[in-house]
């Protein structure tokens, strides 16, 4: 698995897990089928710039700082630009075509925005599959797609 993959899925994992050690972090990739050396996840939180915060209850847990979420959302967003080769629309499904083996990063820019009106979203190799709410706002999402490319 390449590092930039790892480093998604961690953030990932990051933000929707409470997760208090790098032994917890190091069993979800387990779990994920990532296995990785306690050194490779202490330099990924360290590029990351993941750190650790107080919770309420008085204990820690990793968090993702608001820098680099900037950072990743950048490289995210140069990514897609990048890669985005043309858009479609058929019915509730608004189909995007990128270059091969980007759909995935790009369907998570998307899917992290969290965009009104998409209702769920697929993707493939070269394929990003969106399911709109409503077909009759099924332009208006895709205009929101391109804004946020801008």
């Amino acid at each position: 698995m390449k590092k930039y993959d790892r480093q998604r899925i961690i953030l990932d994992l990051i933000e929707k897990n409470e997760i208090k050690t790098q032994q917890d972090l190091s069993k979800c990739l387990s779990e994920k089928g990532i296995h990785s050396t306690q050194a490779t996840i202490s330099r990924d939180i360290k590029e990351l710039k993941i750190v650790k915060v107080q919770t309420l209850n008085g204990q820690y847990k990793y968090e993702v700082s608001n820098i680099a979420n900037d950072s990743l959302s950048e490289r995210l967003k140069k990514i897609c630009k990048l890669s985005i080769l043309s858009f479609k629309r058929n019915d509730f499904i608004i189909l995007i075509k990128t270059i091969s083996n980007t759909a995935s990063v790009c369907g998570y820019y998307i899917e992290t925005a969290k965009l009104k009106g998409i209702s769920g979203i697929v993707t493939g190799n070269d394929t990003i599959f969106i399911a709109v709410e409503n077909v009759n706002k099924i332009d208006e999402v895709i205009n929101e797609i391109k804004n946020l490319l801008r």
